[in-house]
Parts: C-alpha cells; structure tokens; sequence
C-alpha cells in the first residue's frame, strides 16, 4: 500500500486503476445499454422467427413438418444472440447498444430470404448457418483478444503486409478461382475463399494509422493551382497508391465493386482526416479517369456501363439479371407479394448479389425501405463512435470501417436499383457468403470494442476529475486527444 500512496494520497496511476474497478461495478451507462441492447435482441428475434414461419408456411403447409424446422431455426438463432450479447455484457459493457441488435436483424432476415431462395435444396441455408456460427465465434475471439483497439497501430506494417498478399492472393495460378469471371478467389479443397474481404480491413487500419501521422501534414495548403490552394504534392502518395490499388484489382481480377470499394473508402478517410474538400475532388478525376480508361480498355467494363444504360436492349442474354431485377420490384409494389409468395429466385444468383431485390419484390417498398433504414442506423451509429473517439488513429480506423459499411451497401443497392452500374459485391450482413458475413462481424465487433473504450475512458476523466492517461490534467470540461 505504501508504494501506491504518496505524501498527497493516492498515486496517479492507482487512482486510475481503482477507477476503473469501480466504473466496471456500478457503471449506470453500462447496465442501461446493456439492457437496452437485450430488449432490442428480442424484437430482433421475433421479427426473424415471424419471417422464417411465414416462409416456411408458403413452402411446407404442413405444420407437422415445419414445427420441427423453425424450433432448429429458433434455438439456432436465440443460441448466437444470447451468446454475442453475453459476450458483449461481459467484455464490452459500455458499448453503443443498437449495432449487435440491428446486424441480428439483417443477418437473421437474410438467412430467412437465403433458406426462401434455396427452393433446390442446394444447402445454401446449411452452410450459411455454418458461417454464421463461425462469424459469431469470430465475433466473441475479437472482443476477447482485443482489449485495445489502438495497440493494432503498432503493427500498422506488418498488417498492411498481410493485407496487400491477402489481396493478391487470387492471382495465384495455384489458389485462385475465378467464379462469375471475376478472379477474387481462393480455392483450398472444398472451400472458397475471398480474402479481399479481409484485406479492405487490414489496409483501413494501415490507411488509419498513416493518416494519424499525416493529417496535419495533408491539411495545410503550401502550393496554389489556379484559384485552389492544396498541400505539397509529395503527401498525395497515399491516394496515389489507392488509385493504382483499385486499377490493379479491376484490371487483373476484374472485379468492378472491389476498386471501387477501396478507392471509396480511402478518399473518404481522407477527407475525414483532414477536412479538406479538394481531396474529394481530386480523388473525384482519379476515378473519373479511371472509368473512362477501364470503359475504353475493358470489355467486361463497357459491358456493365451498356447494361445500366439499357438493359432491355439484351433482355434475355446480358441485360437478363437486371430486367428480372427490375420486374421484382414493379411486382412487389407497395406492400410486396408476401414472403414466399414471389417469384425472386428467377433472378440469377438472387441470394448474393440480387437478395435486395429479392425484399424489394417480396416484402414491396415498404420492407424495402425498412431494410434500407435499418442499413442507414447501422452505418449511423458506427459514425457516431467515430465522433465519440478522442485517440486520432482509433477515430480514423472507426470511421473507415464505417466507410466500408456504407459504401459497399450503397454500391450494391444502387447497382441493384439501377442507379449506378452493377458491381458484383455483397450486401453486408444479408447476402450469401462467407467470407463476407466473417469480416463484417469482426469490424462489428472492432467498432464495439472503440466504443467501449471511448465510453471508459470518459468515465474515468469524469470519475477523475480530468486526469488523462498520460497523468496531466485537462482543462474543466473540455475534451482533448487523449
């Protein structure tokens, strides 16, 4: 005891580690939101154990026959909430509560629209169950051997690393597949792989940690351009190199939704680190460059422009997904057909690419738009952490996996729609796959882990009467970089 007290009381740093004992035993925000977070999981779980009896009542009137599949599907589904929730309550206890009930909700929804599409019982449903028990066990791993999120920026290289081999792994002659003539895959025995997915995160927090570095660097304007003043032309590498990142992927695994997910997601770090607006537009002629480039030099790329434009010039050969696409949704109108009750598996591959459409015709504009809402709360809430986080890189990193919710969800959606060229990327938490539902449950699990932090360490400024990590002492009230 003597060596923690001094001849004013308490040391700093045990004042801090008593802090923290007590904020975990009678924290109020912790017990609130994980409370919160509970009666949300069950609205959750009804509304996807409603869904799967209705689709399930469409297929098999029998409900001799159904009672046994949705009690396997409910004790599924209940198993992995509670046991995420549980997870969360005890690893995570501050963090934001709405992100686990609203991915419950997608996820849960699309194995309900998968298991509704898999009418040749194909095993879609089986082995999406698989994948989810596997992203859930995923998700619990992070939370647990995670205990800091900003530890990662120390390894901000050999993550990068990993990223860039990650993402040219499918180039291998001996790994890589190509399915659907795109080369994002690999292949190791039975099982395919797309390890893109993995890779946008590890290069997201590379691009975090540079950019923490950096961002002073890249906000001040040294060298004016007609009437626009910019930074020195040296910093711009790093949006150099995402551009040549993304013409690499399209270019050699013709994968449109890809390059232009990573080139998305890190001019808009980019902007968020340093607030300036002509990075946007330069990155605006980096892409538009590009497009004509691939539009001229590519096929495949001319060809999914000429279907956007007008897919009814080919309504039975290249423009046949989206003209099906298309008739879904006139057919769900308002209130959609009912689930079960469409017709959604005429749309090829309708389980990963075109599963929106799948709602949309099913479930009309209103499930639609509900799905649409719940995607906006998501990627809202995960912005949200971001503004609540005080260290550089970990606001950065948040931000960017934030980034890559949202833009990939409006890149698919809009392809979708027809409101920008179709790119054949998942719909996260939604669509069949993997690889996919693997990576988003682990940046659910990394944006729950900062929010926890941020949350704590507010806690223990205010428990401390502003004492920061660093043992200084902050002004009254405000909130500086910790």
């Amino acid at each position: 005891m003597a060596d923690a007290v001094g001849r004013h009381g308490p040391r700093p740093g045990a004042r801090r580690r008593a802090n923290r004992r007590d904020a975990r035993r009678t924290s109020p925000l912790a017990i609130e939101r994980r409370w919160n977070e509970a009666t949300l999981l069950v609205f959750s779980f009804l509304v996807v154990i409603g869904g799967f009896v209705l689709v399930g009542l469409a297929d098999t009137p029998d409900r001799a026959t159904l009672a046994p599949r949705v009690v396997g599907f409910g004790i599924l589904i209940l198993g992995l909430i509670v046991g995420m929730h549980i997870a969360v309550r005890r690893l995570a206890p501050r963090a934001d509560a709405t992100l686990l009930p609203i991915a419950a909700l997608l996820n849960g929804l699309g194995y309900v629209m998968i298991a509704r599409l898999d009418v040749r019982r194909t095993n879609l449903a089986a082995a999406q169950s698989r994948w989810m028990i596997i992203a859930a066990f995923a998700f619990v791993t992070v939370l647990a051997v995670v205990p800091r999120v900003r530890n990662l920026e120390k390894y901000r290289y050999t993550l990068a690393l990993l990223g860039v081999i990650a993402l040219l792994l499918p180039l291998l002659p001996v790994l890589g597949a190509t399915i659907n003539g795109a080369r994002v895959w690999i292949r190791v025995g039975p099982l395919t792989f797309q390890p893109a997915e993995i890779a946008k995160v590890l290069l997201v927090l590379f691009f975090a940690a540079y950019l923490a570095d950096k961002r002073e660097l890249l906000s001040v304007a040294t060298r004016r351009i007609g009437p626009i003043m910019i930074p020195d032309v040296k910093h711009f590498g790093p949006l150099l190199l995402a551009w040549g990142v993304s013409l690499l992927v399209m270019v050699r695994q013709r994968d449109l939704g890809t390059s232009l997910l990573f080139f998305g997601v890190f001019v808009l770090m980019l902007y968020i680190a340093t607030g300036r607006a002509v990075f946007v537009g330069i990155g605006t002629v980096l892409f538009a460059g590009g497009a004509v480039f691939a539009y001229s030099a590519f096929s495949h790329v001319r060809t999914r422009v000429d279907i956007w434009i007008d897919p009814f010039a080919d309504p039975q050969g290249k423009g046949f997904q989206l003209v099906q696409s298309i008739f879904a949704f006139g057919s769900g109108g308002i209130s959609g057909t009912g689930l079960g009750l469409g017709t959604p598996n005429r749309i090829p591959y309708a389980q990963t690419d075109f599963i929106y459409a799948a709602f949309g015709e099913e479930l009309g504009l209103l499930g639609a738009g509900a799905l649409l809402i719940a995607f906006l709360l998501l990627v809202g809430s995960a912005f949200r952490i971001a503004m609540r986080i005080e260290h550089p890189f970990s606001k950065l990193f948040a931000a960017g996996l934030a980034s890559i919710l949202g833009l990939q969800s409006a890149i698919i959606i809009g392809g979708v729609t027809r409101t920008i060229p179709l790119t054949g990327i998942t719909l996260p938490f939604v669509s069949y796959g993997g690889s996919s539902l693997l990576v988003n449950w682990i940046i659910l699990a990394l944006l729950l882990r900062m929010s926890d932090e941020a949350e704590q360490h507010d806690e223990e400024h205010a428990s401390s009467g502003g004492l920061t990590d660093g043992g200084g002492l902050r002004d009254g009230g405000a909130r500086g970089g910790s």
